[in-house]
């Protein structure tokens, strides 16, 4: 959906497919009916905005195609659905049994990654919508932190550099801008904007910048207007917004049991306690010296080894909840932490970012209490986190165009 800022600029609004596992052009386009129509006629949005998740392979057939992208721009607009945003952080089997690591892999010292995502850069400019200003990608934060040394380093930034020029090359191409966005996620070489801007200053920031992805901000125990600021500072744009709350526990010792209950074997949910965010940049200057943010001394990469090493509270965790519907007591979520930032964004004389993706991809590994049992149901659940992200930035200011909203 769109919506317009006081400024003037139009807002993005959609939700990430990579909650739904199909990796091949008949199981996605059999998705839209599925998921994406039930839910934009649930919210009367015209059209309903989509941040697809292409897996490899499937982004290398549509990138040698013109024609399967062209059938699928036709399969999204006779839908009333629009793509203005892809996912490429995950390569492949993002919903397989087990993930955990694996969704690091290839990173961004390997060729397998820079083609991919110059894949997706090629299908997406045949994707957009033909008002549409740009595109974004967001991609991982070049690597798990561990293997990472100055050749590794230095190998991501020469692939950097063939990204930034294969960007430029398919705007040549297509007349249409797309710019890759690198997302700071907890474990990674990039898990703080701090250390984004150690790490990535300095890119080609026309065509490469920052995806925001808010649960990981929080899990950083950043604040996020300081963290914006920083980012500014840098010269490193926000080109994408993911917007997502993380798990909070204010009492983990006494909450365990609470706690266990969301332990599930697919997904890592790296915690870390208020302590790291002296790592972060984010805490005050007379605390802990420690760069590293994943310090076992407040830090674990799965939440089972978090409760087993009983870190001290209060805890943040890598779970993306549903928005609008946040844990049950004693447990919260980082709602807080979300709407700061979208004032942060949104609320001041010009929009911070106009793609926001709502990225809640853990659906079905949530507690079975708050499980969807139907494709109906997980429909229903996305659209009422659409709605809530909605009501948030109407309440900053924002007007929902060409959306007949439900009354």
């Amino acid at each position: 959906m769109r919506l317009r800022h006081t400024g003037g600029r139009t807002i993005h609004l959609g939700y990430c497919t990579n909650v739904h596992p199909a990796e091949d052009l008949a199981g996605i386009v059999a998705q839209l009916d599925t998921y994406a129509v039930p839910i934009r006629e649930t919210l009367g949005a015209d059209p309903l905005g989509l941040g697809l998740w292409l897996a490899a392979p499937v982004a290398a057939e549509l990138a040698a195609d013109p024609v399967a992208r062209r059938r699928l721009h036709t399969e999204l607009t006779v839908r009333g659905l629009e793509v203005v945003t892809l996912n490429g952080f995950p390569y492949a089997a993002f919903q397989a049994l087990v993930v955990k690591g694996n969704v690091y892999r290839p990173d961004w010292t390997t060729d397998d990654r820079l083609g991919y995502t110059l894949d997706l850069a090629r299908v997406l400019a045949d994707l957009l919508p033909d008002d549409a200003v740009r595109g974004s990608i967001s991609t991982l934060p070049l690597a798990w932190r561990a293997p990472w040394d100055h050749a590794r380093a230095d190998a991501a930034r020469r692939q950097l550099d063939r990204l930034a020029a294969g960007l430029a090359a398919v705007e040549r191409d297509t007349g249409r801008p797309v710019r890759v966005g690198f997302e700071p996620e907890p474990g990674c070489v990039v898990e703080s904007t701090s250390q984004a801007v150690t790490a990535l200053s300095g890119m080609d920031n026309d065509r490469l910048g920052i995806c925001l992805d808010l649960a990981h901000l929080a899990c950083a125990w950043e604040e996020p207007a300081v963290a914006l600021e920083r980012l500014a500072t840098a010269g490193l744009p926000v080109v994408k917004v993911q917007v997502s709350a993380a798990l909070e526990a204010a009492d983990p010792g006494g909450d365990a049991a609470a706690l266990r209950r969301w332990v599930e074997p697919r997904f890592l949910h790296q915690t870390r306690t208020a302590a790291c965010a002296a790592a972060t940049g984010a805490g005050p200057a007379d605390g802990p010296t420690a760069a590293d943010p994943a310090d076992p001394s407040w830090a674990a990469d799965d939440l089972d080894a978090a409760l087993d090493a009983a870190l001290p509270g209060p805890w943040r965790v890598h779970y993306h909840v549903p928005l609008h519907a946040p844990p049950e007591p004693p447990l919260a979520s980082t709602l807080p932490v979300l709407r700061a930032a979208l004032a942060a964004l949104f609320a001041g004389a010009d929009a911070g970012c106009d793609h926001l993706d709502v990225e809640t991809y853990t659906w079905g590994v949530l507690p079975a209490a708050r499980r969807p049992s139907t494709d109906a149901e997980l429909a229903a659940g996305i659209a009422a986190e659409l709605a809530f992200t909605r009501d948030e930035l109407v309440a900053l200011g924002l007007t929902p165009t060409g959306t007949a909203v439900p009354a």
